[in-house]
């Protein structure tokens, strides 16, 4: 009987060590045609960071959310700590966001609109509901291009780490904020994001923000990025701009009546 009860439990542990073997093939990154993990698809922050990336409770307008910073704390210095403060005291007009510009990176990633991924050898494509922004980190090992020079969104390369892309982002403008709370950034800011799947449906984000005009050392944010699945699911169009600008005609039309 004893000899019988330990061939039911090697048995036993067999089958749950096959089930466990068959679970993890199915977590397995699907793979491009160039053997490079297969990011493809529309994905969505699930998330409060685009109001305030820091724990925070609930205002008007504002849900309570639990920070997507590293120990919750941005290291600022004093000048910046206190420009911080103003920003969130003017943050309903002061806000770029609040003028339809675009929200830059990182904020563009947790924004609460999709956006899909597009890859091809050389590239990865990221084309976002909100605004019609576009990004494109290239792959393809060419370096940044010499400064200085301003954009909304950076400019993004990036290379394969094992199973995880990892970009780096320079040449920004100083015209965005990192939330609506007022949190920002200098024209120095520097990013290294890193993107890797840890599901089929789950893409885990962290990015590293340095700025020496703003911070006193670099800090972290991480989330995860839900894959939307809806059936004949498309990116639709929110172009900020054209409502704001539709908004003030409106205006005027009531106040000329």
């Amino acid at each position: 009987m004893r000899s019988g009860l330990i061939i039911s439990v090697v048995a036993l542990i067999v089958l749950s060590a096959g089930r466990g073997a068959a679970t993890a093939q199915t977590v397995m990154p699907p793979r491009t045609p160039d053997g490079k993990p297969n990011l493809q698809g529309i994905w969505q922050a699930v998330n409060t960071a685009a109001w305030d990336i820091q724990d925070h409770a609930a205002r008007l307008g504002v849900p309570a959310g639990q920070g997507v910073v590293e120990g919750n704390e941005i290291p600022y210095q004093p000048s910046a700590a206190a420009k911080k403060r103003e920003n969130f005291a003017n943050r309903l007009t002061a806000d770029p966001e609040t003028m339809g510009y675009l929200p830059g990176v990182p904020r563009i990633m947790y924004m609460p609109f999709p956006f899909q991924i597009l890859q091809t050898p050389t590239h990865v494509a990221m084309v976002f509901e909100y605004d019609r922004a576009l990004r494109t980190i290239y792959t393809n090992g060419t370096p940044h291009p010499m400064g200085p020079i301003n954009w909304w969104l950076g400019d993004s390369r990036g290379r394969w780490d094992g199973d995880t892309l990892v970009v780096d982002v320079v040449h920004f403008t100083d015209q965005t904020w990192l939330d609506r709370a007022g949190n920002f950034h200098s024209d120095a800011l520097h990013l290294v994001e890193h993107y890797a799947l840890i599901g089929p449906d789950h893409l885990r984000y962290e990015v590293t923000v340095e700025d020496p005009q703003v911070f006193t050392r670099p800090w972290k944010m991480s989330m995860l990025l839900y894959r939307r699945k809806e059936p004949d699911l498309r990116l639709l169009e929110y172009d900020p701009g054209q409502l704001l600008f539709e908004a003030q005609a409106e205006r005027e039309r009531v106040k000329a009546n």
